[in-house]
């Protein structure tokens, strides 16, 4: 079973309901040659000023693919062609007490210039060895 497939994917969704976890967010490790694609959270946003890769919630009725591919689009103006295959997740805490899980994917993008912010004040090409402010789970998922 593909580790894209709708039934792989549902019961990724499954253990994490299971696991009390009360938000999922999508993200998308864009790569460019060895650089991997990291946006810069607003200062006024929860965990401000922090560094991440491209990611969002998944809304009600859309599944984790589909908040991947739109997430995307909305922080980067970047298309994702193709979904290259899940790293695994992360759990922290949200703003509103929860927990939440981050599911994360290897993509591809259509092209990789140029890169529209509308959620984010940064964003650089970092090389995995030369990360900046990133959470040590965002760390650790890029060193693999």
């Amino acid at each position: 079973m593909s580790n894209t497939s709708a039934e792989f994917l549902a019961r990724l969704v499954s253990d994490a309901q299971q696991d009390g976890i009360t938000g999922f967010v999508a993200a998308a490790i864009v790569t460019e040659a060895d650089r991997i694609l990291l946006v810069q959270r607003k200062p006024e946003d929860f965990m401000g000023g922090m560094w991440e890769i491209p990611s969002g919630k998944v809304e009600e009725g859309e599944t984790i693919l589909e908040a991947l591919r739109r997430e995307t689009t909305e922080e980067t103006g970047l298309t994702i062609e193709t979904v290259n295959g899940y790293l695994g997740h992360f759990d922290y805490p949200n703003s509103r007490g929860g927990t939440t899980r981050q599911f994360n994917f290897a993509v591809t993008v259509e092209k990789t210039e140029p890169v529209v912010l509308a959620e984010h004040d940064a964003h650089q090409w970092a090389l995995p060895s030369e990360l900046p402010g990133v959470s040590d789970a965002v760390r650790e998922l890029i060193a693999g």
